[in-house]
C-alpha cells in the first residue's frame, strides 16, 4: 500500500510540474485600427491666438487638446499624424477646417505639435492616416 501511495504521489508531482510549464505559443500581431486613407505633406500648428475661439465644428478650440484642422475630412475623424523627421506619431481628432496656407495639409493644435516635437520648426513634413 505504501508503494502505491508513493507511485501515486510521484505521478501527481510529475503531473503538477508538467502543468506548470507552458508550450510556446505563436504570438499574434497586435493590430490597430484600419487605415482608411493616407496623405503626405506639410503640417503647421495653431495655439494661443485661437485658444477658446469656436472651431468650424462648433466646439471651442483648446490648444492643449489633441485636435487638428483639415480641409475635407469629416469632423470627429481620428487621424494618426507621423512626423517624418523623427518618426514620432500621435492620434488627433479633426474638429476644424484648414489649413489655409498654401502647401499645408493639416493644422495641429499646439499640444499635438509639441508631442510630435515640431514646435521649434513650426512646420514639418508629416504623413497623415485617417483611421477607421
Amino acid at each position: 500500500m505504501t508503494m502505491n501511495i508513493r507511485k501515486l504521489s510521484g505521478l501527481l508531482l510529475l503531473f503538477l510540474l508538467q502543468s506548470c510549464g507552458s508550450a510556446p505559443s505563436a504570438s499574434l500581431p497586435i493590430s490597430g485600427p484600419a487605415v482608411v486613407s493616407m496623405q503626405q505633406g506639410k503640417a503647421s500648428y495653431y495655439g494661443t491666438r485661437h485658444h477658446g475661439r469656436k472651431t468650424a465644428s462648433g466646439e471651442r478650440f483648446n490648444k492643449n487638446a489633441l485636435t487638428a484642422a483639415h480641409r475635407t475630412l469629416p469632423f470627429g475623424s481620428l487621424v494618426r499624424v507621423t512626423n517624418l523627421a523623427n518618426q514620432q506619431s500621435i492620434v488627433v481628432r479633426i474638429n476644424d477646417r484648414g489649413p489655409y496656407a498654401k502647401g499645408r495639409i493639416i493644422d495641429l493644435s499646439e499640444q499635438a505639435a509639441r508631442e510630435l516635437n515640431m514646435i521649434r520648426a513650426g512646420v514639418g513634413n508629416v504623413k497623415i492616416e485617417q483611421l477607421k
